[in-house]
């Protein structure tokens, strides 16, 4: 953070886009901090702060127009990698779905205030086929808004920041030791999560040609397959396994009720 607050002043125009760029696009820098700071300095006049707010404006959005086409072209694989960092990934895609099939687009006005669903947004828009045009309108009301608040508040507060900024250089060793402290153990909880979930293993799975030799056996009267695709992926012209039934995997408390409870029921999706 002292690196970051003493950067800004003397790169710049050039450290907030990459900055805002980046964590667009998925990686973990701390984009809110730049624009908070950026702001600040901008109410001392070491910046202008209509080119903060513009810099950091076009930077998220041309990272957010990469990944909408990026998932537009992959699909769900673009959104398989970005979820392999989290914990799990098949809750991470299913989270930013979920929001995606309540708010629709209006998902993207709040979307870069929510760690996990800011990056995951843009490709999701894509692969689900949302018109540029609309992505765009509701992108960038989205951006603005989380641009505008933190450098307005950078603005605003930036006596504040200010004096923050000279407690932390008086610190000097001692806050480098509490940062480095604070990230070892958050690198550690981390592993210790992704552990966690790697080794319980709670969804079993069966090979596809397993379940294709069951549905030729006797025992198929007694196996139930459902189609569990997300409706950003699901067609309902385009093929299905025989036989099997349509679920709605973001109206699961509704869709269990009519499930039969004397069938071995298998699902698939995307």
């Amino acid at each position: 953070m002292n690196d970051l607050l003493s950067l800004i002043p003397h790169h710049g125009y050039l450290l907030l886009a990459v900055v805002c760029f980046a964590e667009a696009v998925g990686l973990p820098l701390p984009a809110a901090l730049a624009i908070l700071t950026a702001g600040a300095v901008a109410a001392y006049g070491g910046l202008h702060f209509y080119l903060v707010f513009g810099i950091a404006l076009l930077a998220m959005i041309s990272g957010d127009v990469l990944l909408y086409f990026m998932g537009r072209v992959s699909g769900w694989a673009m959104l398989g990698f970005l979820c392999r960092l989290s914990a799990n990934p098949e809750t991470c895609i299913l989270r930013s779905a979920e929001y995606f099939y309540r708010r629709g687009k209006q998902t993207l006005l709040f979307a870069k205030f929510i760690p996990g669903i800011n990056a995951m947004s843009p490709p999701l828009a894509g692969s689900m086929k949302m018109r540029l045009g609309d992505f765009l309108q509701f992108d960038s009301l989205g951006v603005a808004l989380y641009v505008g608040a933190y450098s307005v508040a950078g603005y605003v507060f930036s006596d504040g920041l200010r004096a923050i900024t000279r407690g932390l250089r008086s610190a000097g060793f001692a806050a480098e030791v509490i940062f480095g402290i604070g990230l070892a153990a958050y690198v550690v909880y981390r592993i210790w999560v992704y552990r966690k979930y790697r080794l319980l293993d709670v969804i079993p799975r069966i090979q596809a040609e397993e379940l294709a030799r069951r549905l030729t056996s006797d025992a198929a009267r007694n196996l139930l397959i459902a189609d569990v695709r997300s409706h950003g992926y699901y067609d309902a012209d385009s093929e299905r396994i025989a036989g099997s039934i349509r679920i709605e995997p973001n109206n699961l408390i509704e869709e269990v009720k009519n499930l039969p409870k004397d069938r071995e029921i298998y699902l698939y999706c995307t």
